[in-house]
């Protein structure tokens, strides 16, 4: 008998989140399923990880999974799970159901999407899924229904080396959603603000605050574009950085 696909789940918005519940629903008809993942909530937090302090697990329980969390970031939690608590190399890492979008440059930032690229660099097909909505009450149906969705596909048709990919879902319910699109990632950028406050002792803090800026609203092979017009918006990641067209501009160079 053929072993059953092994499932990583993880996330940002640590284990006690609505979205990683769901999405480890989702997986458990795919294989077994092992859930690594933050104690508490590490948005934001990129491919950080922990390197002042010791990382504690503690184990849990999650729909029934083999379960932990630990204190520290998303990608420690993969590390870990990877070198520690594994028995064996699984064949997909997903991480989410983030709460809030993680499209365009948003994926420089984000912790969920942070997990994802380490299973990446490990070579472990992987896959980031988030829902466009911060309301921890929101509604998870349609992301839940699309994560099986992608998960399965991936798992049949596997991915390329180092390469992951950057799901992002409109709120609401499987039927009200278009289609998935597979599309690029916008180009655009955050404006941030920081807010001035003074707490009561006199001292001054700042709150980051901020808006985004699509600079090409109109591109509908971007994910911007299929997540406005209420597309599941399905983008590749890869690790590699290099930016090919400026290393033949400036190979040449003296220097």
């Amino acid at each position: 008998m053929a072993e059953r696909k092994l499932i990583l789940v993880t996330n940002d918005d640590g284990l006690g989140a609505r979205g990683i519940a769901a999405l480890t629903e989702a997986m458990l008809p795919l294989g077994e399923v092992v859930v690594v993942a933050p104690s508490e909530a590490q948005s934001g937090m990129s491919q950080a990880i922990t390197v002042k302090h010791p990382l504690r697990v503690r184990q849990a329980a999650l729909n029934g999974c083999i379960s932990y969390a630990i204190n520290g970031t998303p990608t420690d939690c993969v590390k870990l799970a990877f070198n520690q608590l594994l028995v064996r190399k699984p064949d997909l890492l997903v991480s989410g159901i983030n709460h809030g979008s993680n499209s365009s440059t948003s994926v420089l930032y984000s912790g969920t999407l942070g997990a994802a690229l380490e299973g990446a660099v490990n070579g472990i097909p992987s896959i980031g899924f988030s829902l466009l909505s911060y309301d921890q009450r929101a509604d998870l149906e349609a992301a839940q229904y699309y994560a099986g969705r992608i998960a399965a596909a991936v798992l049949k048709e596997g991915l390329p080396k180092y390469t992951c990919l950057n799901v992002n879902v409109p709120e609401g319910k499987p039927d009200e959603i278009k289609g998935a699109r597979i599309c690029r990632q916008t180009r655009g950028h955050w404006q941030e603000e920081f807010d001035r406050r003074t707490d009561p002792a006199g001292r001054e803090y700042y709150w980051l605050t901020g808006k985004y800026f699509n600079s090409e609203p109109d591109a509908e092979d971007t994910d911007e574009w299929a997540l406005h017009n209420n597309y599941v918006a399905v983008v590749p990641l890869h690790t590699d950085l290099t930016s090919f067209s400026t290393l033949e501009k400036i190979k040449n160079w003296k220097v």
